[in-house]
This record gives C-alpha cells, structure tokens and sequence, in this order.
C-alpha cells in the first residue's frame, strides 16, 4: 500500500497561541499504587516524579523510550468508575474523552505483547486507510482507552 499522506496546514506562528505544545494527558484513576504499577508493569512506562496534591496522590510517568510524551496520575478520593469496554464501537457512544494514542513500528506485535501480559485488548486491529494507519486498542484496569497507531506501508 502507498503511504497516505495528510494535508497539514502550514504552521500560524503569528497565532497568540502559538508557543503551545502537547505535553501530558491525565487520568483519573482510583488507586494511585495499583495505576501506577499496571503501567510499569504492562507498558513499561517510567515514573519521572510523583508528588501530593491536597488529598490525592499525582505523578508523571513517560513510555519507555520517550521523554516528550507523559501520563498524569491523578489518585485518591472516589472517583466514580468508568464503563469497560470490550467493543470499540459500543466505547464510542459516550460524549467526551475518549482515548491516548501511542505510535508503535507493529500494531500486532504490540498488542501480541499486551495478551502476553494479561491486558485487556479492545476489539480486533483493523486498517485505516484513509489515514494510513493500522490501529488497535486496549484499556488499562480504570476504562482508560489507549489506541496503538502503526503506518501503513
């Protein structure tokens, strides 16, 4: 398949917003220690700095081998639960937020690795096109989403 290339605009860097940048998403979780552990545990993430914020416990945590990239914890109180999905196309009926996505070389081989450590894998992987992607999903314990985006060659 040839590579999709998307149109992007040009860059306004006369905007008033234009020194804004991604930097983190946070998600709310019920336990910091368990939150914490899964994504070391399954997704090798790194925690980077963990502090106190009132009543709750926060901290940024980075994928294994990106620094440009973090994940806020924010734990403690009782949030209420999320929905768990085990369909994409049912986790899409809700208004808001909805899922992260990481880039990965392999959709397959990552989710592959998922399975292998016991987490929950969210539909099957499929073929974008119209974007050039291969994406696949997943949900950490909480009903977070996370999507694994792959380019199609």
């Amino acid at each position: 398949m040839e590579n999709i290339k998307i149109q992007i605009p040009a860059k306004n860097t006369q905007s008033e917003f234009s020194s804004m940048r991604g930097a983190h998403v946070a998600l709310r979780v019920p336990d910091y220690e368990a939150s914490k552990k899964w994504f070391m545990e399954k997704l090798d993430f790194r925690v980077l700095h963990e502090w106190p914020f009132g009543d709750m416990q926060l901290a940024y945590l980075a994928p294994a081998n990106d620094d440009n990239f973090w994940i806020e914890l924010l734990a403690g109180g009782n949030p209420a639960p999320k929905a768990d999905y085990s369909d994409l196309g049912e986790s899409l009926q809700p208004a808001g937020y909805h899922h992260i996505c990481m880039d990965v070389k392999s959709v397959d081989e990552t989710l592959a690795e998922l399975r292998k450590r016991d987490v929950t894998i969210v539909g099957e992987a499929f073929d974008l096109p119209v974007i050039g992607k291969r994406l696949g999903f997943f949900a950490d314990p909480w009903g977070n989403v996370i999507e694994l985006a792959e380019v199609l060659k």
